[in-house]
C-alpha cells in the first residue's frame, strides 16, 4: 500500500479536469431550444408565473445542464477514484459488466460499482446493479484457484448513507468511501483545492458562450411563442410539448 498526496491528485485532476470544461461548452454550444422544450414539464413553469421568455429559457437551460453537468462530472470523479486507488492499493478498471473498479486489501476482493451520489438510481437499476454483483462475483469464484474473500460496493462521491450494510453489498458515500479507496479519513476535504485550480478561468469561458446561448434561445423562443407585442401564448408551448404528433 502506498499513501496518496495532494500533489499525485492535483497532477491528475490537472490534467483530466480541461476535459470536463471542453465536454460541458462543447455539449453547451450544440444544444437546441426544441430539443431541450420537449424534455421539461412545461406546466411547472406556468405554475412558477415565468412570464419572459428570457426568464422561460434561463430556467429550462439550467435545468437541462444541471442534468448534463451530474453526469459529465460523474465521470470524472470515477476516474479520479479508480487513479487513487490504483495508487494506494493496486486498484483496476474492472472487465465484468457494470463493475468500474475492482482492488484487494487485507486479503479481501472489493468489486466497486461508483456513482455520484446516493440517491442515483430507481428500483430497477438497484436490481441492475445487484444481478451485476453477483454475476461478477461468480465468475471471479470459478476463474481464481484460491477464491478470497469477496466483498460488492457501491461507491458514491458525496452525500451520506448512515446504513451501509445493505445485505448483498455496501453502500459507502461521501467520506466513508473515499477513505475506503484511499486509507486516509481527510481526502473527501482534501480534493476541494485541487478541484478549483483555475475554476474561474474556465467557467469563465463558459459563461460567454452561455450567454450567446441565452440569447439565441430567448430570440427562437419569442418567434415561436410570442405575438407581436410580446405577449407569451402558454397554450402553444403546451401543445409543442405535449400535443399529438401530426
Amino acid at each position: 500500500m502506498q499513501q496518496i498526496t495532494l500533489e499525485i491528485i492535483r497532477q491528475y485532476v490537472e490534467e483530466n479536469i480541461p476535459e470536463f470544461h471542453r465536454n460541458r461548452i462543447e455539449k453547451l454550444g450544440k444544444l437546441k431550444l426544441k430539443s431541450v422544450l420537449k424534455r421539461k414539464n412545461p406546466y411547472l413553469f406556468k405554475v412558477k408565473n415565468i412570464i419572459t421568455a428570457a426568464d422561460f429559457v434561463t430556467t429550462i437551460l439550467d435545468a437541462h445542464l444541471s442534468s448534463q453537468e451530474e453526469t459529465l462530472f460523474g465521470g470524472f470523479l470515477e476516474g479520479l477514484a479508480l487513479h487513487v486507488c490504483h495508487h494506494v492499493y493496486g486498484g483496476k478498471k474492472s472487465s465484468a459488466e457494470g463493475i468500474d473498479l475492482e482492488f484487494e486489501k487485507g486479503g479481501t476482493k472489493y468489486l466497486v460499482s461508483i456513482k455520484s451520489g446516493p440517491n442515483w438510481g430507481n428500483s430497477s437499476q438497484v436490481k441492475r446493479m445487484k444481478d451485476n454483483f453477483r454475476k461478477a462475483k461468480k465468475i471471479l469464484g470459478t476463474n481464481t484457484a484460491t477464491s478470497p474473500n469477496v466483498i460488492a460496493v457501491n461507491g458514491c462521491c458525496y452525500g451520506r448513507d448512515n446504513t451501509p450494510d445493505k445485505g448483498e453489498y455496501l453502500k459507502l458515500c461521501g467520506q466513508r468511501f473515499w477513505s475506503f479507496i484511499s486509507d486516509n479519513e481527510e481526502l473527501y476535504t482534501d480534493l476541494i483545492t485541487p478541484l478549483g485550480h483555475k475554476a474561474k478561468e474556465k467557467n469563465e469561458q463558459f459563461l460567454e458562450e452561455y450567454a450567446k446561448v441565452i440569447n439565441r434561445f430567448s430570440l427562437e423562443f419569442m418567434e415561436m411563442f410570442c405575438d407581436a407585442s410580446g405577449q407569451m401564448h402558454w397554450e402553444e408551448v403546451i401543445r409543442f410539448n405535449s400535443g399529438q404528433a401530426t
